[in-house]
């Protein structure tokens, strides 16, 4: 994990570009926004507090919702975790894949799409992270914090993508068991249940699941969703893929 914001490489900006509209001619360098929105990511300053060496906040807020709106993030993430992993000698793709739950606390004066988890007593949002072995986010999915885990992760494979071709198995906890379970199911892919045993307090790490917690501990360092500050949670989403592929990019 790389300390502190740092800006894109060279090599870096090479893979972005492949996926952003660089084409046409612009006044404003797209390589200085998407370092302004890792700056944000990273900071988690206002949009109105960005530093003058970047963009105008303006610019960059409208190209973080119009990239949000087309898709591109995910879509800049996938093609981020695939390189990825081949870099590390494994297939594009994951053949095996671990869903957990982490509720965060809502930013004040937002009542869009706010619950309280009884069990964990945070008054906000539950986020739904699908990572691989390596801990690589694949999907996201944001939600208010009273909603059970087994609804609500229906939304991170509602089919299976082109990346979820090869996918066997799903770790999960006791939680995503009932609606979930069959539709896995229903796209031909197994579930195992993993969870602490009863008798054990405090953290037990369960086998190959508790990569997904390393991820939650990672996401720990990006302070835009340390706390989520966005209206809708598609916009805290985005920020948890931008987060992945800042991570991805910097293990290359």
């Amino acid at each position: 994990m790389v300390d502190g914001y740092q800006p894109l490489t060279d090599s870096q900006w090479q893979v972005i570009e492949l996926l952003l509209p660089v084409q046409r001619r612009r006044r404003l360098c797209l390589r200085h926004v998407f370092d302004a929105l890792l700056y944000v990511c990273r900071t988690g300053c206002q949009w109105r507090a960005l530093p003058p060496q970047f963009p105008p906040w303006t610019a960059v807020y409208y190209y973080f919702y119009r990239w949000q709106r087309l898709g591109l993030w995910q879509q800049l993430n996938t093609v981020v975790n695939a390189l990825d992993r081949v870099a590390h000698g494994r297939e594009p793709t994951p053949a095996l894949a671990c869903i957990d739950s982490q509720s965060v606390k809502l930013a004040p004066r937002i009542y869009e799409h706010r619950g309280l988890d009884a069990h964990k007593l945070v008054n906000g949002r539950k986020r739904q992270l699908l990572v691989d072995s390596g801990g690589r986010i694949w999907a996201a999915h944001v939600h208010a914090a009273h909603r059970h885990d087994s609804t609500s992760a229906l939304a991170l494979l509602p089919h299976r993508p082109w990346w979820a071709r090869r996918l066997q198995l799903v770790l999960t906890d006791a939680a995503y068991r009932g609606r979930f379970t069959r539709h896995l199911l229903s796209l031909g892919v197994a579930q195992q249940i993993s969870s602490r045993p009863p008798t054990q307090r405090g953290f037990v790490p369960l086998a190959r699941r508790w990569v997904v917690e390393r991820t939650f501990a990672w996401l720990a360092c990006f302070r835009r969703v340390v706390v989520d500050y966005e209206f809708t949670p598609a916009s805290h989403a985005a920020w948890l893929l931008l987060a992945n592929i800042t991570m991805a990019l910097n293990r290359a």
